[in-house]
């Protein structure tokens, strides 16, 4: 009688787990549950901080955990050894949840208010430790659910690599990984909490290699050829032709090698590039007056050049129809408080950004809704929202106020700050992808508003080209 009345007790809980998964107060109480443990995957990924294509460890662990939750990996990913997709379910509507795990060269920076580096070669200065996590609790999440109430579905994590330049989702979105997806759904850290829709820049980047003849300087100059001049003389150009590009433009770049010793004339020189833009049309035409600029100054300095093709997004599409509905759950999960460390660490953080106090409400509520929002930045979702309907949130997970690609980012994010941040959109991101499957009449909204958006005419031509994917672009 005894094991009897216990099975009975196992199943009765069973069945009220289950039971209670098919409300979303509930989704959001078990992922409350799963705080702690989601917390420290993030803060695994946050002291490995793997660049681009190199996220070996932070892929594994990733992939572990949803393999752990009951869903099928396959690897390997568009030729890539670090993406992956995850996949529960085998009909119904397939959603997609995008996760990014790759730092930053040069960021390496301890969890403190002060400027203190780790002894590391990177840190995750954009938070991509929270995004890869948080987007793997949601479709864990959402996995649930489906289970619960019986819902056909398919939920999909795409484990994406080298967002940062490396152009990892332009890959896979031209071997056509999204090409049966309904909706794509993702979220980015920053310092507030809002789900407007947004576009971004388009992208492309390349590095510029010139080729000279070495000689001694000081005994020979005339027989050397220098690739530095050819590298000095094509920046020299460029520069001058920022007046002359539209004023929304963007041209960056860096020099990544310049020779050894200044008495030996340098025989090889490399500068890498960016040219941004909100149009991806405006982009190509920048990016091939850069390469003229190289061109001329090598023809100008007695050097050659060629050039490698690193990255290429587009410019990010937004979706009205499915935004208000990430609008709509965001406001329902709400901010969050600091508590009285978080406080401490917080103002020593916007002290070293040069500002008085934190503008606690960036943090504690949701920014209003509205349109037309531009984001002077770009990202590789952008290529992904031109093939499939795409919606995407920020969570305040640095301290108000910090810009990313910064040390002060890097710190909050391995903090108690960031991981409350990271969990406001793994609620968020869940809530939205069962509001969708309830509703699959938004899908077919969501898709007449796509096509309208992107043109009857359209065809996807990777701003890359057919190159195979950039694995050595960090080394």
């Amino acid at each position: 009688m005894l094991k009897s009345t216990s099975t009975l007790v196992l199943l009765l809980l069973c069945l009220s787990n289950l039971q209670a998964q098919k409300s979303k107060k509930d989704v959001l109480k078990k992922l409350d549950g799963q705080a702690t443990a989601y917390g420290d995957i993030s803060q695994q990924i946050w002291e490995w901080a793997e660049v681009g294509y190199q996220e070996e460890k932070s892929s594994a662990l990733l992939q572990k955990t949803l393999q752990d939750a009951g869903f099928t990996i396959e690897a390997g990913i568009a030729g890539i050894p670090t993406a992956f997709v995850a996949e529960y379910g085998t009909e119904g509507p397939v959603l997609a949840v995008l996760g990014e795990f790759d730092a930053l060269p040069g960021l390496s920076q301890q969890a403190v208010p002060e400027k203190q580096p780790a002894d590391g070669i990177a840190g995750h200065a954009c938070g991509h430790n929270l995004f890869g996590t948080a987007s793997v609790a949601a479709a864990i999440a959402v996995k649930d659910w489906l289970i619960a109430t019986n819902t056909k579905g398919k939920i999909r994590f795409y484990g994406t690599p080298a967002e940062e330049g490396g152009s990892g989702k332009v890959y896979m979105v031209r071997e056509g990984v999204f090409d049966d997806v309904d909706v794509a759904l993702h979220w980015h850290p920053g310092d507030t909490n809002n789900a407007n829709p947004f576009t971004s820049m388009a992208n492309k980047s390349a590095k510029f290699r010139f080729t000279g003849i070495s000689a001694h300087a000081a005994g020979a100059p005339e027989r050397g050829r220098s690739a530095l001049d050819g590298v000095e003389s094509m920046d020299l150009m460029v520069n001058m032709m920022r007046e002359h590009i539209p004023q929304d433009a963007r041209i960056h770049y860096v020099i990544t090698s310049g020779g050894k010793a200044p008495n030996v004339v340098p025989d090889y020189a490399e500068v890498y590039y960016y040219a941004r833009h909100f149009n991806r049309n405006v982009v190509i035409d920048v990016f091939d007056r850069i390469v003229k600029a190289a061109e001329g100054a090598a023809l100008g300095t007695g050097t050659t050049m060629e050039y490698e093709m690193i990255g290429g997004t587009y410019e990010l599409l937004p979706n009205l129809t499915l935004q208000k509905v990430m609008y709509d759950n965001l406001v329902a999960v709400g901010g969050f408080n600091y508590s009285d460390d978080e406080n401490v660490f917080g103002e020593q953080i916007v002290k070293s950004l040069g500002m008085e106090a934190i503008d606690a409400s960036k943090t504690e509520t949701i920014q209003p809704y509205q349109t037309g929002t531009k984001i002077n930045g770009s990202t590789d979702i952008g290529d992904v929202s031109f093939v499939v309907p795409t919606i995407g949130m920020i969570a305040a997970t640095f301290v108000p106020g910090t810009p990313g690609h910064s040390w002060q980012a890097v710190a909050a994010g391995g903090t108690s700050i960031g991981k409350k941040g990271m969990m406001v959109a793994a609620k968020t991101i869940a809530l939205t992808a069962i509001d969708i499957y309830k509703d699959q009449k938004l899908i077919e909204k969501a898709k007449i508003e796509f096509e309208e958006n992107r043109g009857k005419d359209f065809k996807y031509v990777p701003l890359l080209g057919n190159r195979p994917p950039a694995l050595d672009y960090r080394k």
